[in-house]
């Protein structure tokens, strides 16, 4: 209707239909209560689900960003709502998660005045958010949510943050919908120029033992496809970042692990082998590099990235391509012979064959003992067919999950990675569900990061959403007694867990349980899980000292690795 008047709150559900939001995560507040009221009507297009903090809303969102391609939303009330997001628009920024976080506010004639729940949650964000905005009016509420989305998913994605003044809920507006798509000053994506194109073609054709570092920006640019024809046409060896692990099959040919301090053998040495490095997607992180002064130095380096300020900034580079790897792959691709380096790609098998016999044989099917980290997550991958979803909390969950889940399809990987936030997994599972609810959801955690967001067994009770749970229980803060072990003497400073009765906690859910201590009971166990509809928590009895091996010590060279510890 023409001139029709609704209120600002009204408006934001209208921006939120007309951006195709089908999902929200949130917790209702006094500042945000009139949008709330008016979500109350729109329930039918708008799920909005309801967790049981805000911090857990924000990992929920990313968890559904990062297995659908779109962008997350979640709605939360001013002040201490607001403040709660703050971790996890951290955890999005770093990880270059598309995110829009919409918080209350106090109306704009109390800003300043200390008002209850007031914080300046713009002052607070704006260092950890792409683009952060306070809407003061109802007018402006069409074009805030259109431009917040934009810049969430267009270039690098992350996470935007609306401060919605509680008068500009409440007053009148006529709702215009708006569809941004260019913002003057900003350009997200960079358009490569051709000669870089032409040079890095060159380049790669007169290399011997060219190696690509592949990460997530593969995953986010949806280049899987222009991936694999860059690799199979010059027959190019790769290694995957934590990020990236599922923009490669795990099984294909050129695949030869994951990179970093607890990565694969091979592609750690080989990058200090090879005659080219090409870094796809990825921001030469220090968990992947080891020490900077020792990094690739023999080595001419190709960058490819959307965003220019990535580049030089850890890493010096020969040439840098800026722009949409899904174009840019492509382009390059092109211009490339048609070629093979067999002799390379055969020179990581013996370093493979190593690992293989030292610590993967022994860590996935080990014979006696108490049961592994690794051997659960093996059987976890085997028991979806290798096509589930991976999620992670932190820790040595983490490295073994990223370590031995195997990938068959892309969008798999749901970690927090630069920000390493314990308590991520549980939410995030809750929001993978959500955004891929016809997959299977894997979710590994730890006893330590559990109970830092356990209070999400009820919104997955309520949502009866369908993680499988899978809780690596060696009664340790396990990642970092492993460092107090190799470092500290094995001085086990506060890293010792006093647990809970998981089981019994299971049942106040209402959550399937069961617990394995033996390793006869694990197959059996396994598939219960995954047969069952729903939820199902699935506690396994693992080693308390299990080490994570592979490792690079902090600080050293990226090929000097560890197989064992003494």
């Amino acid at each position: 209707m023409d001139n029709e008047l609704i209120s600002g709150a009204e408006a934001l559900m209208r921006a939120l239909e007309n951006e195709g939001v089908d999902t929200l995560f949130g917790y209702p507040g006094g500042n945000i209560m009139p949008s709330y009221d008016a979500l109350y009507d729109h329930k039918t297009t708008l799920n909005h689900i309801l967790v049981r903090h805000e911090q857990a809303a924000v990992h929920a969102a990313q968890g559904y960003a990062r297995v659908s391609g779109k962008v997350g939303c979640v709605i939360v009330t001013s002040g201490p709502g607001a403040m709660n997001t703050i971790t996890g628009l951290a955890d999005a920024m770093i990880d270059s998660t598309p995110i829009v976080v919409i918080c209350g506010q106090v109306g704009a004639a109390m800003l300043g005045t200390d008002a209850f729940q007031e914080v300046d949650t713009i002052s607070v964000s704006q260092p950890i958010t792409k683009w952060a905005y306070q809407i003061r009016h109802a007018d402006d509420v069409a074009t805030a949510v259109s431009r917040a989305f934009y810049i969430a998913r267009s270039g690098r994605p992350g996470p935007v943050v609306l401060d919605f003044t509680k008068n500009a809920q409440t007053s009148m507006t006529e709702y215009h919908p708006q569809k941004v798509d260019f913002i003057r000053s900003y350009k997200p994506t960079p358009s490569p120029f051709r000669e870089d194109i032409e040079r890095a073609a060159l380049l790669i054709n007169s290399s011997v033992k060219p190696f690509v570092l592949v990460g997530q920006g593969v995953e986010l640019g949806d280049a899987r496809e222009e991936l694999r024809a860059f690799l199979e046409k010059a027959q190019i060896p790769a290694g995957c970042t934590f990020l990236g692990l599922s923009a490669l099959p795990s099984d294909h040919p050129l695949n030869m692990g994951m990179l970093g301090m607890h990565g694969n053998l091979g592609p750690n040495v080989m990058t200090n082998q090879c005659d080219l490095l090409i870094a796809v997607g990825m921001r030469f992180d220090d968990r992947v590099t080891g020490n900077l002064k020792t990094y690739a130095k023999q080595a001419k380096i190709i960058h490819f990235d959307i965003d220019p300020s990535e580049i030089n900034k850890n890493v010096k580079v020969d040439l840098a391509v800026v722009g949409d790897c899904k174009h840019t792959l492509a382009e390059v691709t092109r211009l490339m012979e048609k070629t093979t380096h067999q002799a390379w790609v055969d020179g990581f098998k013996p370093y493979a064959d190593r690992e293989d016999v030292k610590v993967i044989q022994p860590a996935i099917h080990p014979t006696e003992g108490p049961l592994l980290m690794g051997e659960v997550v093996r059987r976890v991958s085997e028991a979806t067919q290798d096509k589930g979803i991976l999620v992670t909390d932190v820790g040595q969950n983490q490295m073994f999950g990223c370590r031995y889940f195997r990938f068959t399809q892309g969008r798999s990987v749901v970690t927090s990675g630069g920000c390493g936030t314990m308590g991520f997994g549980l939410p995030a599972a809750v929001g993978a569900t959500f955004g891929a609810p016809d997959r299977t959801v894997c979710l590994f955690v730890g006893d330590g990061g559990l109970q830092m967001t356990i209070q999400e067994l009820g919104t997955i009770m309520e949502q009866r959403a369908p993680v499988k749970i899978v809780l690596l229980n060696n009664n340790f803060l396990g990642n970092v007694r492993q460092w107090q072990y190799m470092f500290f003497r094995k001085r086990y400073s506060f890293t010792p867990m006093v647990n809970p009765d998981y089981e019994k906690i299971a049942q106040a859910y209402d959550i399937p349980c069961r617990t394995v201590t033996e390793r006869g009971q694990l197959d059996a166990a396994i598939q219960e899980m995954i047969d069952t509809e729903g939820p199902f928590l699935l506690q396994c009895a693992v080693k308390e000292e299990d080490n994570v091996l592979p490792m690079t010590p902090p600080g050293a060279n990226v090929d000097e690795m560890l197989l064992e510890v003494k």
